[in-house]
């Protein structure tokens, strides 16, 4: 087997995808999903596939993560061998401040290489999948709650029990209103979560939280600004319902900070705040050891970053409450994947195959390119 595959071009593509409706958050509404799909070709004929997925308002833009490939990390990559992943990205991160997303596409896409060539996927390539399946969650976020009810009964009977409202971009009134509207329908058979994105005010959160507590809920996450750590424990010590931390833990060193003040009861893992499965699997590592649990999140994704995501999801015994890569199957118009990413009976099934265990259909990802850059 070759010790080294050579990395010959490499591909950034910016898309734009269309969604089914307007998604709404305490921090902003997404309307569409504008990603980076970058394509690593290499001398051996295998090609490797990541995704970078910014949001401005929370991770970054388009156009900076687009810059660090492009622009800095493509003399550094072409040429390189692509067998020594963690070489690589450990220089990428010498080359431009932040852009997690970038290096996360980057991993994924050399991570899919890898496991093409030794014939493995890439949960084996990173510590053994321990499943191989994950419950899903469904965001709750449109601000037409009727389109929104309907979406849940459609979910429902396609098998999906966890649901979580985005909270806070409207006043508390249309929150309960809909929480309660969804524990009438369907009673306790659903697994209810509620997500503030940022979009409350410290001196209002525990109030407005306890009212919202009677609703049997999993957790609460990040009602709170990211750099709050002190009102997030102290709302974490004031309320019975465990808290997550979104917003506020993107890498180890945030985890350490969080875990030091007790901050949040639960992490929500994602590589495009960590920079990659394996800067992903720190922040489990140090959530681990303090006890705390973590959750499989996702940004606005295709079904790209979804596999690499239910990978990383894959190799962590301690996860336990599910995954929210619904995107590519129930937001997205059309997923650019050749194959539909996959989920059945409300779990998504982490990929079989070598690397990623996906194929991405250039037709559908040359329809949606808006820019390519090579």
């Amino acid at each position: 087997m070759a010790d080294v595959i050579l990395i010959s071009d490499m591909r950034v593509h910016i898309v734009d995808l269309p969604t089914r409706a307007v998604h709404s958050h305490g921090s902003g509404d997404v309307s569409s999903i504008h990603s980076i799909v970058l394509e690593l070709v290499t001398d051996s004929g295998i090609t490797g596939w990541g995704e970078a997925s910014p949001w401005p308002v929370f991770t970054g833009t388009i156009e900076a993560n687009a810059a660090a490939l492009h622009t800095y990390y493509r003399p550094h990559v072409v040429g390189a061998n692509a067998l020594e992943t963690n070489k690589i990205i450990a220089h990428a991160e010498q080359l431009v401040v932040g852009c997690p997303e970038a290096r996360a596409a980057l991993e994924s896409a050399l991570l899919d290489i890898v496991g093409k060539s030794k014939d493995m996927s890439v949960s084996e390539l990173v510590g053994g999948r321990h499943r191989h399946s994950i419950p899903l969650s469904f965001s709750v976020a449109n601000p037409n709650f009727d389109e929104d009810l309907q979406s849940v009964d459609e979910l429902y009977e396609d098998g999906v029990r966890i649901f979580k409202l985005k909270t806070g971009f409207a006043d508390h009134t249309f929150d309960l209103m809909r929480l309660e509207a969804l524990r009438k329908r369907y009673g306790t058979e659903l697994d209810l979560r509620v997500d503030y994105n940022t979009g409350m005010q410290p001196f209002e959160a525990i109030r407005r939280l306890r009212d919202i507590e009677r609703f049997d809920l999993t957790f609460i996450e990040q009602p709170v600004a990211r750099q709050e750590l002190s009102t997030m424990a102290a709302i974490a010590s004031a309320l019975d319902t465990p808290l997550m931390a979104d917003e506020s833990v993107f890498n180890a060193r945030d985890a350490m900070a969080a875990v030091t003040l007790r901050a949040a009861d639960i992490f929500s893992l994602k590589i495009m705040k960590s920079g990659g499965i394996r800067a992903a699997l720190d922040v489990a590592a140090i959530a681990n050891a303090a006890g705390i649990a973590v959750y499989g999140g996702c940004m606005f994704e295709s079904g790209v970053a979804h596999a690499a995501g239910a990978h990383l999801c894959a190799v962590l015994p301690e996860l336990s409450l599910g995954c929210e890569f619904y995107m590519a199957n129930y937001y997205l118009r059309e997923d650019i994947l050749a194959e539909p990413f996959p989920v059945h009976k409300g779990f998504v099934h982490v990929p079989d195959g070598p690397g990623l265990g996906i194929s991405v259909d250039e037709d559908k990802l040359a329809r949606y390119r808006v820019e390519l850059l090579q």
